[in-house]
């Protein structure tokens, strides 16, 4: 049995892939939700790496940043993101692909860069055209999660097949763990750890990551911080920052940047779908946020 956490409205069910995708997929997810006709509910998704998304509604809206909410794809492709995302739906059952920086630059034809902190309906954009098929595979029959979780398994392991193996595949594996690594907090650190020059370092980065490096480690080290937060709201920021923050103020700078508002604005707002999927992710997968996910 899958863990599930549900709210009134909201269950959140986490799915590990096959072995031969999993340094490439961190996880598949199905949001729930339920609430009485005409009624909606909105969250606040935090920074991670890419992700495929399909829904059985017409009703979900999305905007990421400073985007403004527009009406939602049925089967959404977005690129690494470095602000939160924003997203309204009522009732409706949405299937996630978590997507590794391994599994953006086996899988597509694009450096991640191109699709950062955004999203394309994937049924129409040329990179993604090989997945078009995915939604209808995956909702072929009555909803019953463990069987569409194999199913999209099943579709995925078809496709890695057809996917040629990445020229610089050792390095993004290496440099993927070297950026969760909690002792790795400098650029120069980073490209030390996978024997490349800082260069070097950007141009695969920006291919497979989506972002510079010196980015990712300040989204890192504030993710680091946000998900404890997330699995334990009774806590205090300042009990909650990682061992690279100078202070507080230091943390309330990247809070900002990456959210868009204050930590106290964030910690005010309900969190019906966020705070459900950090638990169920966490006993699913070891990590409540897809981005703090260790490769394969």
């Amino acid at each position: 049995m899958q863990p599930q956490f549900a709210g009134d409205a909201v269950g959140v069910r986490f799915f590990m892939p096959s072995p031969a995708l999993a340094p490439y997929v961190s996880t598949y997810y199905l949001t729930e939700v339920s609430v009485p006709a005409g009624t909606m509910i909105e969250d606040y998704l935090h920074p991670e790496w890419g992700n495929l998304r399909f829904a059985r509604n017409d009703s979900w809206r999305a905007a990421i940043g400073a985007q403004p909410l527009r009406i939602a794809p049925r089967f959404i492709a977005s690129g690494p993101s470095s602000h939160c995302s924003h997203f309204v739906t009522g009732t409706t059952r949405i299937w996630g692909i978590g997507i590794l920086p391994l599994g953006w630059a086996r899988f597509f034809d694009a450096p991640a860069s191109d699709y950062a902190d955004d999203f394309v309906d994937a049924a129409a954009d040329p990179v993604f055209t090989g997945l078009a098929g995915l939604p209808d595979q995956a909702f072929a029959d009555a909803p019953d999660p463990a069987a569409e979780a194999r199913r999209i398994d099943t579709f995925l392991l078809d496709y890695l097949a057809t996917r040629p193996a990445h020229a610089e595949e050792a390095r993004i594996r290496a440099a993927h763990g070297a950026l969760i690594d909690l002792d790795v907090a400098a650029v120069t650190d980073l490209a030390a750890r996978i024997g490349t020059s800082p260069r070097s370092l950007e141009r695969l980065s920006l291919r497979a990551f989506g972002f510079s490096p010196k980015l990712l480690l300040r989204r890192q080290r504030f993710l680091r911080s946000l998900a404890q937060f997330m699995l334990d709201p009774s806590l205090t920021w300042i009990s909650t920052l990682d061992w690279q923050y100078v202070d507080q103020a230091h943390f309330v700078r990247d809070f900002k940047r990456f959210m868009g508002m204050s930590p106290s604005a964030y910690a005010a707002l309900d969190h019906p779908v966020l705070r459900a999927a950090a638990r169920a992710r966490l006993a699913a997968a070891g990590e409540a946020v897809q981005a703090l996910h260790r490769p394969g």
